[in-house]
């Protein structure tokens, strides 16, 4: 384990060179409550690169991996060609789509935040990619917070949730390809994170 500032990741991250068309596209995964939009937007300030949520492309609970067509569609496809991409978010409240337009222009580097944000089939276009991790029970506990809710229906959902999620990380064996896994139960820091892999330069 060792720290290693935001800024200086973002360094790194603008080394690499662009694989998804002109943009160097960064993946943050990992489970749910395990502190990946907290790094995500840290990171993003540091970089001064677009964010994109993949919880924004999710079209209810039960489109937790299936939403990966509508973010080709609307995000990355145009990144890709060089052009701006222009999305509606997910309205939970609602349940539908709408709100004011996210446009994301192809910036030197756009960051992908969620689960599922390095799968597979994207891996040849990352720059670079990350995985947080922390301990189930706090990754639990985290969720019940985050979304103020601890009923039987919202605890049902989100136990189904972390169980398809838990068999996709599995199968796709993320944590085993990407470039940074990142302790996210580490806390109290602001301009850095602790690093599980790769171990710090000696």
């Amino acid at each position: 384990m060792g720290a290693e500032t935001f800024a200086a990741l973002a360094e790194r991250i603008l080394e690499r060179p662009p694989r998804l068309g002109p943009v160097r596209l960064v993946a943050v995964d990992g489970p749910s409550g395990a502190g990946k939009s907290w790094f995500a937007a840290r990171l993003a300030k540091a970089a001064d690169i677009p964010l994109v949520h993949t919880d924004d492309l999710l079209d209810g609970w039960d489109d937790q991996f299936t939403f990966w067509a509508r973010l080709e569609e609307q995000v990355l496809g145009p990144l890709r060609r060089g052009r701006t991409a222009t999305y509606h978010r997910y309205l939970w409240h609602r349940q539908a789509f709408g709100g004011n337009p996210v446009v994301v222009a192809p910036a030197a580097a756009v960051l992908l935040e969620g689960v599922t944000a390095a799968r597979r089939e994207i891996r040849p276009e990352l720059s670079f990619s990350v995985f947080v991790t922390a301990p189930a029970d706090l990754r639990w506990r985290r969720a019940l917070a985050r979304d103020g809710r601890d009923d039987v229906a919202f605890r049902a959902y989100l136990e189904r949730w972390r169980l398809n999620e838990d068999r996709h990380f599995a199968a796709d064996a993320t944590a085993a390809h990407v470039d940074l896994l990142v302790d996210g139960a580490a806390e109290g820091f602001d301009d850095r994170y602790e690093r599980l892999w790769p171990a710090p330069p000696d």
